[in-house]
């Protein structure tokens, strides 16, 4: 089998492409699928770089999105039959102690992090991870919009509960995770604020329908919302970056605003003035990955045309070096998805 690895934590020369991996198979409530296509994510870098208190077992198989074809039935599989096209939710509990796999609940996994990945021709994961696609959907498409449709669906969806006309500010267009945010804020139908410190993205988020875009290198952003929305401030601000842009987020954010963030990529430590947490009333609340509840509502907005996530590149698997190179950039816009199996 096919599958790009890594032996040890550390840099880009750690990935290495193998072809004599031993082909998985599936166990009770299992299926085995023929992955036609992958995606790379932040947290492909993580993983790769090391995550305190994550320990691999080499030739450890990367990546967490895949989309693909059902290959093999596990016993007691009832629901899927062989060539079912599937999205796969890329979470779970390990036990299966949480039949929605809440990724609160203990146990809770991801694949690439803490279960051989997807960027394999073959992967073995729970059935109840499978959501049948039609065969017409572009299995690189759904891959893109896989581990950031989940992530972004439930940061704005179930956790911040955006609503219509509501302002939200959404941090870094251009990402994985924003640009699904930006997607589904427009769906339910609010007023979407995206910064980015390219133009060109700034153009590109706008072509897909951002209503306001702002460089961040070159304003002050808490201030500038704070200018344009006649000091109201935004209703919800949805930050990934952490340290970097703490400050900005809570200027930007009005009375009884929601606060969300998945991640640090800037730094992990903040500051926060409580006398302007409680006097503005504000909700600050931490999102990671999604339930299978709201992986079923992601793929449903796949299918339906309502969540679609750019994508930046597309290479073979044996070139997946390529693609992490691009993802470590910072320069892209939209996912690098990893072409496995036509």
């Amino acid at each position: 089998m096919r599958a790009l690895t890594i032996d040890a934590h550390g840099g880009l020369d750690q990935l290495r492409y193998r072809t004599d991996l031993p082909r998985p198979t599936p166990g009770p409530g299992e299926v085995r699928v023929r992955v036609r296509a992958a995606a790379l994510n932040r947290l492909d870098l993580w993983v790769l770089g090391g995550i305190p208190g994550v320990s691999i077992r080499p030739p450890w198989i990367v990546g967490a999105d895949a989309c693909g074809a059902v290959d093999q039935l596990g016993k007691g599989v009832t629901d899927l039959a062989d060539g079912d096209q599937v999205m796969i939710n890329p979470g779970w509990v390990a036990d299966g102690s949480d039949p929605d796999d809440e990724p609160t609940a203990m146990g809770y996994g991801i694949l690439g992090e803490h279960y051989p990945g997807t960027l394999a021709e073959y992967l073995v994961v729970p059935a109840r991870c499978c959501r049948v696609v039609p065969a017409s959907l572009d299995p690189a498409a759904a891959a893109a919009a896989t581990l950031v449709g989940l992530t972004a669906w439930r940061m704005v969806v179930s956790r911040a509960r955006v609503e219509p006309g509501d302002d939200v500010l959404i941090w870094g267009i251009g990402g994985g995770v924003a640009l699904a945010a930006l997607a589904i804020c427009k769906s339910i139908g609010a007023c979407t604020w995206v910064t980015s410190s390219s133009d060109d993205k700034l153009a590109r988020a706008a072509a897909l329908g951002a209503d306001v875009c702002l460089n961040h290198a070159a304003v002050d952003v808490g201030k500038e919302v704070r200018r344009r929305t006649a000091k109201r401030g935004v209703s919800v601000v949805i930050d990934s970056v952490g340290t970097a842009t703490w400050g900005a987020s809570l200027a930007a954010l009005g009375r009884n605003g929601r606060l969300v963030t998945c991640g640090g990529t800037s730094g992990a430590m903040v500051e926060t003035d409580v006398r302007r947490l409680f006097w503005n009333q504000w909700t600050l609340m931490g999102s990671t990955m999604g339930s299978q509840r709201e992986f079923s509502a992601v793929v449903a907005a796949v299918v339906d045309g309502r969540l679609r996530v750019p994508i930046d590149l597309v290479v073979p698997l044996d070139a997946g070096h390529t693609g992490y190179e691009r993802l470590a950039s910072g320069a892209q816009f939209g996912k690098v998805v990893i072409r496995v199996a036509e």
